[in-house]
């Protein structure tokens, strides 16, 4: 008859061993092989046990067995691991552990060493430590999904213990929830970059005129700092709404006259100059002139300068022209010249991005755009291909019917693109019953497609406006906070001089 074995004790029926060994183990064996499901491995520690406690797990634990495992005391939890199981892991820390003869090099491997219990102290994380002494003891490694992946990715890195040797499905979900994370990391620090003006009045510390200049990055960059720095504030968004409104009106065909007309160049003259000066004070006390000259904003204002510099420069050019030219040739720069400044006028409307300095919705639109930059791109590409490919068919479809208006692809490419917006003006429309199928599943097309991107734009947006807003607040109200206590400062320090000054005045 076949003798029965004696089957493995373990968490698991199915579990597989790292050793490989079999499930039957002889006597001497036995003695040192204690499985992992038993309690009495992990024992917590505590520094005010007494001796006798102490002497009394020394008289528990048969002597044979002492020195064949290494007692790790992680954090004040006692665990028992073989050293036959730790050394088939020699890159690892209780591998080498486990190898090492000499007593210094141990020492090295840990934070502490008890010479009357032989345990080695490591000051980590005992919950995390459950995973890599279960992982000595079956050759694979745990991974549970409410563990924070930075600390787990730490831990073991410390214990020398590698990724790979989890399982495939659990290492996936772990990268992924790692990239996850290290993503939205990465996506706070681009938010807080955002307000970094507002945490930079410490760099002007130790430069040159540093107090003029952290004074004037005060009143033009941090409008919470005092009442003249929200003034401030104030007028530039309202120099920028006169600037369009002004740019507007110069259009309407009653303000061309020439008191109007003087009355436009005089708005437009006095806002280049608030403008103007806006942007050198910011550039003065700018800390650093790189950084001030990449930053986006400070291009936006650039930009709404110049169209005023460069109209006056080509107006002098046009007069230096008529001296030196002849007649035609006089007429033909005018006609170009005057093209060059409807589109330099034209790049006054530019000026409304200067609001996005101090909206921040306007701010948290453009983030948007610059963490969503390939799902946009994406649409685009689909827009693209939808354009082309129902404006061919549409062609194929309408080409032969007498007065269509689809004579060509390229013809058909505005009634593609208005159909698959969804807008449909109705100035071309299909004649035959194919031309209709055609339009129909171009505006199907239009709305799975329009309707695929809107909820991860606007989440996105949302999320995005609404840390914006909370992290200003925040600085808002820490300014706030800061000057009451110099206020209260002020008050004491001024009463404690009356107070002192008393009795100088009765004497």
């Amino acid at each position: 008859m076949r003798q029965l074995e004696r089957r493995r004790v373990s968490l698991s029926a199915g579990l597989k061993i790292g050793d490989r060994r079999g499930c039957c183990q002889t006597p001497e064996e036995e003695d040192v092989h204690i499985p992992f499901a038993q309690e009495s491995l992990v024992k917590q520690w505590s520094s005010m046990q007494n001796v006798t406690d102490s002497n009394q797990e020394k008289s528990e634990m048969p002597l044979q067995r002492s020195k064949y495992f290494l007692n790790i005391n992680v954090g004040g939890t006692l665990f028992h691991i073989a050293c036959r199981a730790a050394a088939r892991y020699p890159v690892t820390r209780l591998g080498k552990l486990a190898i090492y003869t000499d007593p210094t090099k141990k020492l090295q491997l840990c934070d502490d060493y008890s010479v009357q219990k032989n345990e080695y102290f490591f000051d980590r994380d005992p919950s995390i430590f459950h995973y890599i002494f279960h992982f000595y003891r079956s050759g694979v490694l745990w991974i549970m999904d409410e563990m924070c992946p930075s600390n787990f990715v730490e831990e073991i890195e410390y214990w020398g213990v590698h990724l790979k040797y989890s399982q495939r499905c659990c290492r996936i979900l772990f990268e992924e929830k790692q990239d996850e994370l290290s993503e939205n990391l990465k996506i706070q620090k681009e938010l807080e970059a955002e307000l970094e003006p507002l945490e930079s009045a410490e760099q002007f510390e130790g430069k040159c005129l540093g107090q003029f200049r952290k004074m004037i990055w005060n009143l033009i960059e941090n409008p919470y700092s005092s009442v003249p720095a929200k003034i401030i504030a104030v007028m530039s968004s309202l120099f920028v709404l006169i600037s369009i409104v002004g740019m507007t009106l110069s259009t309407v065909e009653e303000m061309q006259h020439k008191t109007g007309k003087q009355w436009m160049e005089l708005l437009e003259m006095v806002c280049a100059i608030f403008f103007t000066s806006e942007y050198l004070m910011r550039l003065i006390s700018s800390s650093s002139f790189k950084k001030f000259l990449r930053a986006a904003l400070n291009a936006v204002d650039l930009v709404a300068i110049l169209p005023f510099y460069i109209q006056i420069l080509f107006e002098n050019l046009d007069e230096g022209d008529t001296l030196y030219h002849e007649e035609l040739h006089q007429m033909e720069n005018v006609s170009k010249l005057g093209k060059v400044l409807k589109l330099i006028k034209l790049m006054r409307i530019f000026r409304i991005l200067k609001l996005a300095r101090h909206s921040t919705g306007l701010r948290a639109f453009g983030f948007t755009m610059r963490q969503c930059y390939q799902q946009v791109c994406c649409l685009l590409l689909f827009i693209a291909m939808g354009v082309f490919t129902f404006s061919a068919l549409m062609h194929s479809v309408e080409h032969d019917v007498p007065g269509t208006n689809f004579t060509s692809i390229p013809y058909a490419w505005w009634w593609a693109a208005v159909s698959l917006s969804t807008v449909g003006y109705g100035d071309t429309v299909p004649d035959t019953v194919l031309g209709r199928m055609v339009a129909f599943g171009c505006i199907s097309f239009g709305i799975i497609l329009n309707g695929m991107p809107i909820s991860i734009l606007y989440n996105k947006f949302s999320d995005y406006y609404a840390k914006l807003k909370a992290h200003e607040n925040e600085t808002s109200l820490s300014l706030k906070l800061s000057r009451r206590f110099r206020f209260k400062e002020r008050a004491l320090r001024k009463l404690s001089e009356c107070c002192r000054a008393e009795p100088r005045c009765h004497r």
